[in-house]
């Protein structure tokens, strides 16, 4: 292995390694706008240090090379569509993105309920990390069916099998999305009607476990009497008295569920974009709660370290991070992806979020 494999290598272990930690709160929502726009929309969280993301963007022709546990000897991929992603700790991986076609393609954490296959030295030329999944499917796949069907003639490996696996949303622009979770090496794909994705337990588990909160509606339940006493709401929305509001995914799967479903539909994609955001600050964690007593990771602002929102019908992907809840957006239809070339740009100009002083 040359010098430069080793050090690529070795800051792919490093951020593994640090996937295997806490990195464990993904939150995925999906809407519909009346004039049939979809978006679907996330955050990524981890509060141990700051992930240094970055968006990319890809031209069309453009070749990786996955990572294996030997090196960057893994599969070559040629991107046959451009697309822009937002990377986490290095350029090569993408954790959410959007190609030109439309597919969009995210990973989300799930430890302790996947696992890939072994990785086979003999078969390293069709061998993709998983950290570089997204890339490849945004690269060479148009659609649901195309990503099923690549996916099954490659292996899906952990450059370290000690970090934490993830399993993916995919979604088109016919509406359609599936999760891929890998379990004991074999590729398991769900329909997701629901549109929801958190992490751990697996998918089928989260739909499930919606029944025990069946008796949640929208509005305010009705008073009732009590023997002399008459009992009635305090609030608005007591219909929702029980949601969980903790941050385990099974909880959040919940939360999102039921605050996606009583969302009024919006006018347009790009007001739809704006209601994913905030249904999703419901979900941003603070520092603190993922960590003992005297073990809290310092200027890290928020474990939430970036929330997306991404246009599939319209090609526009929208983001904002820990240091700036301004909106940004990328257009992919003002970009020409046969001249464009790679480009690799922080989401943040400047780790801090801007005040302005309307005193002045």
């Amino acid at each position: 292995m040359n010098i430069r494999n080793r050090l690529l290598l070795a800051a792919c272990l490093s951020l593994s390694l640090l996937f295997a930690g806490n990195a464990e709160a993904c939150t995925g929502i999906t809407l519909v706008a009346k004039d049939s726009s979809r978006v679907v929309a996330r955050t990524i969280e981890w509060g141990g240090s700051d992930l240094n993301s970055r968006y990319v963007i890809v031209p069309r022709g453009f070749e990786q090379q996955s990572y294996t546990p030997q090196g960057v000897n893994g599969m070559k991929f040629k991107a046959r569509y451009g697309y822009v992603g937002l990377a986490v700790e290095q350029k090569e991986f993408v954790a959410e993105g959007l190609n030109e076609a439309g597919l969009s393609a995210g990973l989300f954490y799930f430890p302790g309920y996947g696992a890939y296959e072994s990785f086979n030295p003999s078969l390293k030329a069709t061998s993709v990390a998983d950290l570089q999944v997204v890339s490849f499917v945004l690269a060479t796949c148009k659609t649901v069916d195309e990503v099923k069907q690549a996916l099954k003639e490659v292996q899906v490996i952990a450059v370290d099998p000690r970090a934490s696996t993830v399993h993916w949303r995919f979604a088109d622009p016919s509406g359609r999305q599936i999760v891929l979770e890998i379990v004991d090496g074999k590729l398991c794909f769900y329909e997701n009607e629901l549109g929801v994705l958190t992490n751990s337990p697996g998918f089928d588990w989260q739909l499930t476990n919606l029944n025990n909160y069946v008796n949640l509606y929208p509005g305010s339940a009705d008073g009732q009497q009590m023997g002399t006493m008459k009992l009635k709401s305090f609030g608005a929305g007591s219909g929702f008295l029980g949601i969980p509001g903790d941050v385990t995914p099974p909880s959040r799967f919940v939360r999102a569920a039921f605050y996606q479903s009583t969302a009024p539909t919006q006018d347009t994609g790009a007001d739809a974009v704006l209601q994913g955001f905030q249904i999703l600050n419901n979900f941003d964690i603070p520092v603190g709660i993922e960590f003992a007593d005297g073990k809290i990771p310092a200027n890290i602002p928020s474990a939430t370290q970036w929330t997306s929102a991404t246009d599939i019908t319209n090609r526009v992907i929208y983001y904002r991070t820990m240091y700036n809840s301004a909106i940004r957006g990328i257009d992919l239809k003002k970009i020409d992806f046969s001249q464009v070339h790679y480009k690799v740009v922080p989401l943040d100009a400047e780790k801090r979020q801007p005040v302005t002083f309307l005193n002045e």
